[in-house]
């Protein structure tokens, strides 16, 4: 792929940000992550760009907004602007869609995405985000994008208890304000310590800035006018340098069914609302269990040892449309049906994992191991009992190796395997009257790929280091989609070529510094599928995957400065191109739309702390305008950019901490990305006007 002039000068400019004076360093515990390599690996040794979120973080994000989407935006510009809905459908991660996981168990539902992954636990349980960027296969299942890895609280010494509370509210109707209430228990004893957490939250309609009720998206799914819950536990024993640990998490958020969408006019300049009414049929909804156990031996014959069996069983209910959808119609069941659909996935898997260190008395380490999963994944519409994606049972089979080599010398040098052998069930099925009633002959397609990484980095100085990695990822295409789109005759699973697994190459370059009081770091990566996937919506609404050749390229940039003891400013970039093939002659030739990339991206923020007891965090959010073109380089569709800011504050009180946030600080009015990428009447939304929120946070 070209690399473009506007990117050159971006690269430069950011390059120059960087050349600052080597401060010497300070004595500090470097930060630890896990998700890179399946181990404790410190930043510094790692060849990929890597975001963690820690609990600050986590805390000042979740002050304005209890959306992790709306986190991911904020503090990762390459992560696509969240649609402030129970739907993640549209956001992606360096143009492809991440793998999202909790505590390493996958999340994430690739045989039919259905854009829930973000709504699978309550984000008062984590304790930090670990954020890999670009396509990696350490974790398998179609890390395409990237991986979000949710990674729960651990106990404290002794015994602990939390509880929060909180609300947040627009000044239009105070009567439609969120409220939400939190504990949590943590306690040690001896060779046990358990932490159990439960939470419960209810929220009303939000309003623009104008003072207009946001459309409620009672199919998709809404945020607004809905309640969640979450149950949470997880216990451990340690003895001789083992340890075993049991974890569950049960997560529920549902529409509460008290407001039916209004359709807005894109083209009038008219967005959409809401009025009082019950929809028909069930309310949208998430429920999701996660569980697994887990054991670890730190001596296992000289060797690491982790073993995770883990279970997620997920279903995502759709609300009904208030007018009946062309997709489900079908004559035996009369005209003008209404009803709705629901995706279910259950998932279970082992991830056996090996760590020999000083590999043969060298400064070299093998990671090794192998993972196992089986994932049944059906959508059935559920008023009428009729499979509209039939059940589909995938079955991995992945070996891996590693070697880490990172001795006293400044290089430190990763290379990896990972075969891939994959196995996908369907039964003879019949696609919906809409379809044609088509009979499609089931099969057991096999799939295999041998997947590589290889990376490196290089201290330049003690401040200075760069680092470059090839990276490849395994994933399949949206199967339910595919299968349940088919409209013409005499196809069969075995044969279907639409249902050929997507490879996703990664290279990255990157520069980084790391002083005393200034770290900023720079990179520029490609991301390319020759047989890619790309989502495209149809005259009735429904999406479909086109299976096309797709490009993507980007820089990202951060920097963080310690101005004074008391403030910090920061500032995250991220510019992105994305292409497809759209006449299938092997060259790429139209831009991605939202659906598939984010728009280019700047984030500044200015923390201080005015006293030892308060502190507070500025951050603006600044969307570029984006010009989709087609192959003819005619105009398809224009992203009108938009800039936001939010503040929060937390103040050290009651023996406790209260914490304040403003969102949309300057009331901007605005359509979302999402809206605006994809324009649609029903789903014409405007973001959020001026929303303001407290809680309380009480230790003891």
């Amino acid at each position: 792929m070209s690399f473009p002039l506007s990117k050159l000068c971006f690269a430069l400019t950011a390059a120059q940000l960087l050349v600052v004076p080597a401060f010497a360093d300070i004595d500090e515990v470097e930060t630890v992550v896990v998700t890179a390599s399946r181990m404790e690996k410190p930043l510094s040794q790692i060849p990929n760009t890597i975001t963690v979120i820690d609990q600050q973080q986590l805390a000042q994000q979740l002050a304005v907004q209890q959306d992790i989407s709306t986190v991911l935006g904020n503090l990762v510009p390459s992560f696509s602007p969240s649609r402030q809905k129970m739907t993640s459908a549209g956001e992606s991660l360096r143009g492809r869609k991440p793998l999202y996981l909790i505590d390493g168990i996958p999340q994430s539902n690739p045989l039919r995405s259905g854009g829930r992954d973000g709504h699978t636990i309550d984000p008062f349980i984590l304790e930090r985000v670990e954020v890999l960027h670009g396509a990696n296969a350490i974790h398998g299942l179609g890390a395409a994008g990237g991986i979000i890895n949710l990674i729960t609280k651990k106990p404290g010494d002794g015994l602990e208890q939390k509880i929060r509370f909180d609300t947040s509210f627009q000044t239009d109707e105070l009567s439609e304000s969120a409220f939400g209430i939190n504990y949590a228990l943590a306690n040690r004893f001896e060779n046990s310590d358990v932490l159990a957490a439960v939470t419960y939250r209810t929220t009303g309609m939000a309003y623009d800035a104008n003072g207009n009720l946001i459309g409620v998206d009672n199919t998709q799914g809404d945020t607004m006018d809905a309640t969640s819950f979450d149950g949470f536990i997880k216990a451990g024993y340690d003895w001789d340098r083992q340890r075993v640990e049991v974890m569950f998490n049960r997560y529920q958020v549902e529409g509460k069914n008290d407001w039916i969408s209004v359709a807005g006019d894109v083209d009038a300049d008219i967005s959409s609302s809401a009025q009082k009414g019950s929809p028909d049929g069930e309310a949208a909804q998430n429920k999701v269990t996660t569980m697994s156990v887990s054991y670890s031996h730190q001596d296992f014959f000289s060797q690491q040892l982790s073993v995770q069996l883990f279970r997620q069983d997920f279903a995502g209910t759709y609300g009904a449309e208030a007018t009946p959808l062309r997709t489900f119609q079908d004559p035996a069941y009369g005209p003008d049906l209404i009803d709705q659909s629901q995706n279910n996935s259950e998932k279970t898997g082992v991830k056996i994992t090996l760590v020999n260190k000083d590999l043969l008395g060298l400064p070299v380490d093998l990671i090794y191991g192998l993972d196992l999963l089986q994932d049944e994944t059906w959508q059935a519409l559920i008023q009428t009992g009729r499979a509209w994606v039939p059940p589909t049972k995938y079955r991995n089979f992945a070996p891996y190796a590693q070697i880490e080599y990172a001795g006293d010398t400044a290089l430190s040098v990763t290379a990896g395997i990972r075969y891939e052998k994959s196995k996908l069930q369907v039964d003879d099925f019949t696609t919906l009257a809409s379809y044609g009633n088509q009979f499609v002959e089931g099969g057991d397609p096999e799939f295999s790929k041998t997947l590589f990484n290889l990376g490196g980095t290089y201290k330049l100085t003690q401040a200075w280091r760069v680092f470059a990695n090839y990276s490849e990822a395994f994933s399949m295409p949206d199967v339910g989609r595919v299968l349940r789109g088919i409209n013409v005759p005499d196809q069969s699973v075995a044969t279907f070529l639409d249902l050929k697994p997507i490879l996703t190459e990664n290279n990255e370059l990157g520069l980084e510094y790391a002083g005393d009081v200034l770290r900023a770091q720079l990179a520029y990566y490609t991301s390319d599928s020759d047989f890619g996937q790309r989502l495209q919506r149809n005259d009735d609404g429904v999406y479909s995957v086109k299976r096309e050749k797709t490009e993507v390229d980007g820089i990202e940039f951060s920097l963080n400065w310690l101005a004074t003891d008391s403030d910090t400013f920061g500032i995250r970039l991220a510019s992105s191109d994305g292409r497809y093939d759209s006449d299938q002659d092997g060259s790429v030739d139209s831009d991605l739309g939202g659906s598939n990339i984010a728009p280019n991206r700047i984030n500044v923020s200015w923390d201080r702390a005015w006293t030892d007891t308060i502190s507070t965090r500025l951050q603006v959010n600044h969307l570029q305008d984006r010009d989709q073109k087609d192959a003819s380089d005619n105009i398809v569709n224009q992203f009108d950019g938009y800039t936001t800011a939010d503040f929060s504050a937390n103040i050290e009180a009651f023996d406790g901490v209260i914490t304040l946030g403003i969102q949309n600080l300057t009331d901007t009015d605005y359509y979302t990305y999402y809206s605006q990428s994809n324009p649609n009447d029903k789903r014409n939304f405007k973001g959020m006007g001026r929303s303001f929120s407290a809680s309380f946070l009480l230790s003891f």
